[in-house]
């Protein structure tokens, strides 16, 4: 049949649910969950996800290292994060379990693939006795499903192999929780058949399977009740499910459009910005043209090869090329050429956790390059603010001919939400001028500047009559050849960073959630806005005096920010390192910041802030 018939349970309305899936890297958790998410989306609720994926490649199967977890928290209301603590655990082995169940508060349903649960797999997990018996998930309501079981009971007939058979029970897992929380299913089936075309054996083995798992909810006296989560209120539009990689693809895209230019994009395979190649590389129709280099110092001159050509030249990467791309990136401050940088932080330092999140890239941003070598720094704060930070980054690199870096993180780049797709002809449009004749009969200098932006001219090199010379070598004022005077080396690093403080005239001013003074103003950057802001309203709706802002624009600062500052006793700076931001803050406006910090390679929960909150207030 094409379509799920439901039984009448009783139905049980919630306002709100976190479902976290979790098993090895081969049991498709990681699918599963990108599925159930998008029934989610169809299903209108508002949502977060995410999703969290071993370091090892091939970790052995059964271990706590191997470990694939996503969670997804969806709801009536508006959605911040993807949950403290999830209401359901899917474990399909004893490591998912114990990876997962200090998360959970009691009362938290899990359920339990069964047939997972052997001697050898609660040993590899670390567990001294078995935890269905030794009364350690007392508390808890546990649901042990025969999964497996069940899943090669469905495909009895199937041709398949039994590992490949196997590998169809994450959608068993799938068509299970689609009916616990009555999600559409129709577009699944159609995603099936889709994704599978080229073997209709595993399609249709994966229809099966999920329809085994749906129907067993439905049946089975293990679940007495349906959950239904209503539809979210949300902006009329038309809306589609983004990860933060995906858009900052498509802000490329979309800048390039705008601006009537071609994109290049250079980069070198690195977790987790690869994905960003990956996507634009789907898009030569645009005039996209993407280049994986041999390197990360490849990639970026690449980049400004390209902008030094009229393109718009950008390239991703993460902590560990950033590093490597640091000289090259001053190459580009000193001939003054639009380069945008976008850097997916993970946990460092060297090669750290590759897979997991961290903000330990700010300092590195502003300061991580030899000589004075001012830029733009700029920090998305949601997935879908991913685009428009990074149309945002065109914007300033062509307007003020100037490298900007974009930070984003494995959370943001992975995590995906509902993202109201923007009218194209609503965006900024980048106007960019390129001189094609000499004015006035003046001499043409390179370096001559503009009086508002101080940005210098961008000339297309072999522009008759305005050739000139870029390189690494400081240059004379105006005139553009090499200079080694003194006086004109101070001039120059003037000039440049002149240049960059003017960009704050560009910056719009920030705007206070809450009252616009009080006792605490908790102030963040990047992906930790979701967990402050559902902090801040809950504190808010208890009495507490806070209020927050969020920082897109990190070099330089809003001109309001200092203003902003003075009207509050105290203020707190949480962030997933050890003060990054509350360093430039005491710096920049000399005073005293309090700062919440983690450095586990996981987002911040709600309630870890909330309590923060409560202790300054």
């Amino acid at each position: 049949m094409s379509s799920v018939e439901t039984k009448q349970k009783p139905q049980q309305e919630v306002a709100a649910i976190t479902i976290r899936f979790a098993g090895d890297s081969g049991d498709g958790m990681q699918l599963a969950g990108e599925r159930f998410s998008a029934e989610t989306a169809l299903a209108g609720n508002d949502l977060r996800t995410f999703p969290d994926f071993p370091a090892e490649i091939r970790a052995p199967a059964g271990t706590l290292s191997g470990v694939s977890g996503f969670q997804i928290s969806f709801g009536s209301q508006e959605v911040y994060t993807p949950g403290d603590a999830p209401d359901v655990l899917v474990a399909m082995n004893p490591a998912a379990l114990k990876t997962s169940v200090s998360a959970l508060d009691p009362g938290a349903i899990i359920i339990l693939n069964e047939d997972g649960w052997t001697d050898t797999n609660i040993k590899k997990a670390g567990y001294d006795s078995d935890p269905l018996y030794d009364g350690s998930l007392t508390g808890y309501r546990v649901y042990p499903v025969p999964i497996s079981r069940l899943n090669d009971e469905a495909l009895r007939t199937s041709p398949l192999s039994t590992k490949q058979k196997g590998r169809c029970k994450n959608f068993f897992a799938l068509g299970l929780l689609s009916w616990m929380y009555s999600r559409p299913v129709e577009k699944t089936f159609h995603w099936i058949q889709e994704k599978f075309s080229r073997n209709p054996d595993i399609a249709k083995a994966n229809t099966q399977t999920f329809k085994a798992g749906y129907h067993f909810g439905e049946t089975a006296e293990l679940f007495t009740s349906q959950f239904v989560v209503s539809k979210a209120k949300i902006a009329p539009g038309l809306y589609r499910k983004i990860s933060g990689n995906e858009a900052m693809a498509l802000g490329c895209i979309a800048a390039a459009q705008r601006a009537g230019k071609s994109l290049v994009y250079a980069s070198y395979p690195i977790t987790p910005a690869s994905d960003i190649l990956h996507k634009l590389s789907q898009h030569k129709a645009y005039d996209v043209r993407t280049f994986q280099a041999e390197d990360e110092i490849a990639a970026v001159c690449a980049a400004i090869g390209a902008s030094f050509a009229g393109a718009l030249g950008v390239t991703g990467t993460s902590g560990p090329g950033l590093d490597l791309k640091g000289e090259a990136i001053g190459l580009a401050v000193m001939a003054e050429l639009p380069l945008v940088i976008i850097d997916v932080q993970r946990g460092g330092p060297s090669t750290g956790l590759p897979t997991k999140t961290e903000q330990g890239d700010l300092l590195h941003a502003m300061f991580g390059r030899h000589g004075e070598c001012p830029l733009v720094v700029l920090a998305s704060k949601t997935p879908g603010d991913c685009f428009d930070t990074v149309y945002e980054a065109f914007r300033l690199a062509t307007k003020y001919m100037t490298p900007v870096i974009v930070l984003s993180d494995v959370y943001l780049a992975n995590g995906t939400e509902p993202w109201k797709i923007p009218i194209f002809d609503s965006l900024p449009k980048l106007d960019i001028v390129h001189p094609t004749a000499i004015k006035d009969d003046h001499p043409f200098y390179p370096y001559s500047r503009d009086e508002v932006t101080g940005a210098r001219p961008w000339v297309i090199p072999g522009t008759p009559g305005l050739e000139h010379r870029l390189g690494g070598l400081e240059k004379e004022h105006l005139t553009g050849n090499v200079s080694y005077d003194p006086s004109n080396h101070e001039r120059m690093v003037r000039y440049r960073a002149e240049k960059i403080n003017g960009v704050t005239a560009d910056i719009p001013p920030l705007t206070v959630h809450g009252q616009p003074e009080g006792q605490l103003l908790v102030i963040g950057w990047g992906s930790t806005y979701g967990a402050i802001t559902a902090a801040v309203s809950k504190a808010q709706e208890e009495g507490c005096s806070v209020s927050a802002v969020h920082l897109r624009h990190l070099h330089p600062f809003p001109s309001n920010l200092g203003e902003i500052l003075s009207r509050f006793q105290s203020v707190l700076v949480p962030e997933l390192n050890t003060g990054q931001l509350r360093f430039l803050l005491r710096g920049h406006f000399l005073i005293d910041v309090h700062g919440l910090n983690k450095i586990q390679g996981q987002p911040f929960k709600e309630l870890e802030i909330l309590d923060a909150i409560r202790q300054l207030t």
